[in-house]
């Protein structure tokens, strides 16, 4: 008997061993989430985007130089391509416009995790908090650090373009964000442009806001009062779906922002002089938070709002069935292994698309919680999903 238990107990050791030998090795492939669950992170095998992702639909934007779009679901990188990557010990940056929000975290991300599978160190992510000169200076520190590649969003295309010039001219490889720096080409100074389909973006937030009003009424809109690129598509996509499918829904105000916390400020001017509004269109989701907060203190719970960009607060309004009815998402961490990809296929010497862009996602009530796993790669935080219910 004192023999039999013996051997028990050592059968019982060894298998303890090896439950925490299995749970050591998974964790080094598991990646937490904010809402405590975990997602296998994949180590082996081709890079591409998410193929659960939509993209059956026209991509509808153009690039900056009115290129057409090459979607990001047809990058990939062999598992050849990326031990070739791993052989050159390359060195990354990643640059930053404003990196304080929910879509620059899963953009910077998408590409560390992407980049760490391709073996590149990053050396260097930088905030510029929308100031143009500050991102100049953030160029300047980084290319004392000598990146292979520098990914970036500008802030301005015309005051930021010495800089990128003077690191392109010193053999860095660009890939940029949403934006390209005047006087820049694709295939010469620089590898690609990756965006969301913001034009997409902006007709899916129309349609919403065209739906939850019946089809008529007046409407105010948020746009961005800068020279920048994607959220200019946004707004002239906006306007342009509500004058050709929606001619009885009116837009009788606008008001420009500059900061992205100016959206209160603004919609709180557009409902005292046009107290009869029937819905507001922000043009991302910090400004459409000022929206909420502005009607909230106007009493106008009947407002309809809609935006671009899952943020954590617009997706919990949503989630409960507020007046945020719904917007059109990015999928920034998806852009954040596009831009990966491609500054791998400019080490590896491939030809690379000049402009690349990713699918729109439609997010509503009904499909809040899924959007939230296809465009953070991980379940949605508990508040979302107990205001769901």
């Amino acid at each position: 008997m004192k023999k039999l238990f013996s051997i028990l107990m050592v059968v019982l050791f060894v298998s303890s061993m090896a439950l925490m030998g299995c749970s050591k090795d998974s964790a080094s492939t598991e990646k937490s989430s904010e809402a405590g669950t975990k997602e296998l992170a994949p180590e082996t095998g081709p890079i591409t985007i998410n193929p659960d992702l939509p993209g059956d639909q026209e991509i509808l934007s153009k690039g900056p130089h009115g290129e057409n779009a090459v979607s990001a679901k047809t990058l990939q990188l062999s598992e050849e391509d990326v031990a070739k990557i791993k052989e050159g010990n390359y060195k990354a940056a990643i640059v930053m416009h404003y990196a304080g929000n929910d879509w620059s975290t899963a953009q910077i991300e998408g590409l560390k995790a992407t980049l760490k599978r391709m073996g590149i160190e990053v050396v260097a992510v930088t905030d510029a908090q929308f100031k143009a000169e500050k991102q100049v200076s953030d160029i300047e520190t980084v290319l004392a650090k000598k990146p292979d590649i520098i990914i970036s969003i500008p802030v301005d295309p015309v005051s930021t373009a010495d800089a990128y010039k003077k690191a392109a001219d010193a053999g860095v490889k660009l890939v940029f964000m949403d934006n390209t720096p005047s006087g820049l080409e694709a295939g010469k100074d620089y590898v690609s442009v990756v965006s969301a389909d913001n034009y997409g973006n902006g007709v899916v937030a129309a349609d919403i806001m065209a739906e939850k009003l019946g089809k008529k009424g007046k409407i105010g809109m948020v746009f961005h009062d800068a020279d920048f690129f994607v959220t200019k598509q946004r707004t002239d996509a906006f306007e342009k779906t509500m004058k050709e499918k929606y001619p009885d829904i009116k837009i009788v105000a606008r008001g420009g922002i500059t900061d992205p916390n100016q959206g209160e400020k603004v919609a709180s001017g557009m409902l005292t002089k046009n107290p009869d509004l029937d819905g507001i269109f922000a043009v991302w989701d910090v400004p459409a938070e000022g929206v909420l907060a502005a009607a909230r203190t106007a009493g106008k719970d009947n407002l309809v709002i809609t935006t671009i960009d899952l943020g954590t607060n617009v997706a919990l309004e949503i989630a409960q069935g507020g007046i945020i009815k719904g917007l059109g998402a990015q999928l920034p961490y998806d852009q954040g292994i596009s831009e990966a990809i491609l500054a791998g296929y400019a080490l590896l010497g491939k030809e690379a698309p000049p402009y690349v862009a990713v699918p729109s996602l439609q997010v509503t009530k009904e499909n809040v919680l899924d959007s939230w796993k296809l465009v953070y790669h991980k379940d949605a935080p508990d508040s979302i999903q107990n205001a769901a219910k």
